[in-house]
Order: structure tokens, then C-alpha cells, then sequence
């Protein structure tokens, strides 16, 4: 088929380029197993025919079960906000492929897409990588291509066998650890965490988000092997929630190398929390370590970022309320870790009565996250539109065992409606379960 392709390319639109890259290279968040590489010998292979452009920029390099996108997000804007030139490789993207790949909080052009495709042809038929290393590369070339002064990069699965790993990056961070991915991953908390330790490179600071006692001396270890400079954010300060409104949260900074105690950023979730720690622990090694800001005021910059993030970085998808009278609140998390975290910060809003708009993959372990969600809430069962998805009707049976009722639907959308038309003006109505999910929707 890449053959027959292969000499229409330089014809193609780029929703063309974009269904050959679906269909004709595995996709994991879209089918699955089939999709997940076992070696970094693709991604390899295909830099190093591109003059492996990973090597040409500025990386600050990030793993974790959670908060990898918000921390992500963070840095950005704020070397946005100190002049860099500033790329970002986040994943996976909610409507638009390109939301993959910024430098600016700009997504990367569909000519760039269609061109990178285009040129390669004869290297994607004799590698034949899959849709996440193609996407990688392109990133890496895009942002070599362009002159970055600072890439921030986060990994898709895992980390010692990520497509990414194969940055040197100035900064090594893993977020957190959790359980998600175990087929892959490994089925204790301290194996997922020897994955994502992975990441870990030799005599390169790494920072760990999370203080977790199971998991703490498989980092040490790692490090100590590689004499990886080893830090935990909670050693470096610490962060509080205050308060929120609709376009700010407030926080309240305990630190001896900032000169700010109290901070605004226009992102919401209690749970963000553990990101800012880990995001202001990161930007103080960074400037310890490399003086990456030079003489400058870096609080200043940190205070620019974070109060414009969602302008500066295209941030979206995470804690978005996108109507109000009810209040429709949508949110990304789908692992137990993470959705522990939302549903803990649901149940402290002022609402009447919850109403649950939830959908799944069908590989997900949902008899450890159920037990969470709230036996009072009006569900809505509905299957993102995937080949992955997992159909309403088996979501709701399985639901009901959990004492989670209520309705199956045919679509998110349907889901949706149904919800706002049985809702109060003082009521919540919660979007999640999968980023597909919320895709439909924002």
C-alpha cells in the first residue's frame, strides 16, 4: 500500500497525509496493543537518516503516569514568557494532530506535515515506523529545523523505551507513578516505575514531582547508576492551594529561592498542586544547574507564564469548564491515579446534583476505578468515537455492578444533551473517562 501511496504524496491535503498516517501506521491510542513498539530501533534508524535533528536543540525531558502534560505546559510558557524560542512535544492531541507539535503555543503548519511526509516517502517504506515515532521525528526535525532555544518534551508510554529517550536532555523529570498500562508497563508499582526511570541518563539532573516511598529507591538506584544528580520537589519547597475563581487558582509557595509566596495561574484543579511544585522545583534546577535565564528576574517570568498560560500554550482538555448554567466541566483523566485525584476534587465544588458523562477504552482495567466513582451520580454512558472505544451498552453493564446507573447512548454528543436537558442550572455535569471523550466535546 506505501508504494501505491508513495507517489501520490506530493499531491496529498493534509487531511489526506493525516488518514495515511492513521491508517497506514499503527496508532496506539487509537487501536491499541498492535501499535506499541518493543525497541527504540526505529526511531533510531529514522533520526539518524534525518542527521538527528534531537541532538541540534535545548531539551527539558518529562515521564510520569500524570501530570506530564500540565508540567509540560507550565515550563513552556514560562520560557515563553523569558523570550525563548520555546518548542513543545505533548500527546496525545484532542482535534487537531498538530496540537502535537508548537514551538510558541503555534501548532506546527499543515505544509510542514504534509512536506515531511512527502520528502520521506522511501525512508517510511523501508522502516515502516509506527504513527508515534513518525510523529516524533517530525517533531524533532521541526524544532531543529527551526532554530528552537528550548524543547520540552514529553514522553507517550513509558520512558526507557519511549520514542523520545533518545534526547540528551538538560533536565530529566517523571511526574509521578501509577497504575496504568500495565500489559506494557508491568503490573507493580515499583516495575512501572523502573520503566519510566528509563529515562534517566548519565550525569544529567533528574527531579522527581512525587515523593512516593514505594517507588523512591528505584529512582535512587537508577541515578546512583548513571550519577544522575537526584532531586525530589518536595525537598526544594513546597505548594499549597488557596483558592479559585473561573479564570484563576491561587497558590501559596513556600520557598526559599523564590521571592514570591502566593501565585496565580489560569489553570484549574485542585490536584494541579503537585504539577507547580514539580514545574518551580524544575525551573530552579534548571537555573542552578545550566543558569538557563541567565542574570535575569526568573520571577517574573514565572509569574508572566503561569498567569497566561492558556494563551501562550494552547493548553486544553484538562479541568476545562466549557458552559456554565449548568456547569459542564470536562477533564482528561483516565488512569486510577489520576482520576482519584479528579474525582477527590469533584466532590470538593459547590453543586446540587452530579451528572457523569463517561466513556472508555475497551483495554481499560475499570474494576480498579470504579470503586471510586460516586454511587449518587446520574451516569451517561456513551463510546468515544474510536476503534478502541468501548461500546455503551458492555460500559453500562459493568457500570451496574459498581452500583454506577444510569443510560447508555449512542454517541458523546447524545450523552451530552441528555445530560444538560435532565440538569438543574445548580447542577454539575462532569465529561471524562478519556481523552477521546473530551475531544468530542471541547
Amino acid at each position: 500500500m506505501i508504494c501505491q501511496l508513495a507517489a501520490e504524496f506530493d499531491k496529498m491535503t493534509y487531511q489526506e497525509t493525516l488518514q495515511y498516517l492513521y491508517e497506514q501506521l499503527p496508532m496506539f491510542q487509537r487501536v491499541g496493543a498492535v501499535a506499541f513498539k518493543k525497541d527504540l530501533g526505529n526511531i533510531v534508524q529514522l533520526c539518524s537518516a534525518l542527521g538527528n535533528p534531537h541532538l541540534k536543540f535545548r531539551a527539558v525531558h518529562i515521564a510520569g503516569t500524570n501530570g506530564k502534560g500540565s508540567t509540560a505546559h507550565l515550563l513552556s510558557s514560562v520560557f515563553q514568557a523569558a523570550g525563548f524560542k520555546t518548542g513543545l512535544y505533548t500527546s496525545p492531541h484532542y482535534k487537531d494532530f498538530r496540537e502535537r507539535i508548537k514551538i510558541n503555543g503555534q501548532y506546527i503548519p499543515q505544509k510542514k506535515v504534509i512536506q515531511f511526509v512527502a520528502e520521506h516517502k522511501s525512508l517510511l517504506e523501508e522502516i515502516r515506523p509506527s504513527f508515534f515515532e513518525i510523529t516524533v521525528a517530525l517533531a524533532f526535525q521541526y524544532f531543529a529545523e527551526q532554530k528552537v532555544e528550548i524543547a520540552i518534551i514529553e514522553t507517550g508510554l513509558g520512558g526507557r523505551l519511549d520514542s523520545t529517550n533518545i534526547i540528551q536532555p538538560l533536565l530529566s523529570i517523571i511526574t509521578n507513578i501509577s497504575f496504568d498500562h500495565q500489559q506494557f508497563l508491568g503490573d507493580t508499582l515499583p516495575k512501572i516505575a523502573a520503566e519510566k526511570a528509563g529515562i534517566i541518563k548519565q550525569n544529567t539532573p533528574v527531579l522527581i514531582g512525587e515523593y512516593q516511598e514505594e517507588v523512591a529507591e528505584v529512582f535512587q538506584a537508577k541515578a546512583a547508576k548513571e550519577k544522575a544528580p537526584l532531586s525530589f520537589a518536595r525537598d526544594l519547597l513546597q505548594v499549597s492551594f488557596l483558592n479559585e475563581n473561573l479564570d484563576y487558582s491561587h497558590y501559596k509557595i513556600d520557598s526559599t529561592k523564590y521571592y514570591f509566596h502566593q501565585i496565580q495561574v489560569n489553570i484549574h484543579g485542585t490536584y494541579q498542586v503537585k504539577n507547580i511544585q514539580t514545574t518551580l522545583a524544575a525551573l530552579q534546577l534548571l537555573q542552578l544547574n545550566y543558569r538557563i535565564f541567565g542574570n535575569k528576574n526568573i520571577e517574573s517570568f514565572i509569574i508572566k507564564g503561569f498567569q497566561n498560560l492558556k494563551k501562550r500554550t494552547n493548553y486544553k482538555g484538562r479541568w476545562q469548564i466549557i458552559a456554565q448554567n449548568p456547569t459542564v466541566l470536562c477533564d482528561s483523566a483516565h488512569n486510577k491515579g489520576g482520576l482519584e485525584i479528579v474525582l477527590n476534587a469533584i466532590q470538593k465544588l459547590d453543586f446540587h446534583q452530579l451528572h457523569f458523562v463517561y466513556g472508555t477504552v475497551n483495554d481499560k482495567d475499570l474494576t480498579s476505578v470504579f470503586p471510586m466513582f460516586p454511587k449518587e451520580a446520574t451516569y451517561y454512558f456513551a463510546k468515544a468515537n474510536i476503534p478502541r472505544g468501548l461500546d455503551a451498552k458492555a460500559l453500562k453493564a459493568k457500570a451496574s455492578k459498581f452500583a454506577l446507573n444510569g443510560r447508555a447512548y449512542s454517541s458523546v454528543k447524545n450523552a451530552l444533551r441528555a445530560a444538560k436537558r435532565k440538569a438543574s442550572k445548580n447542577d454539575l455535569i462532569f465529561v471524562g473517562g478519556s481523552i477521546f471523550v473530551v475531544a468530542e466535546v471541547i
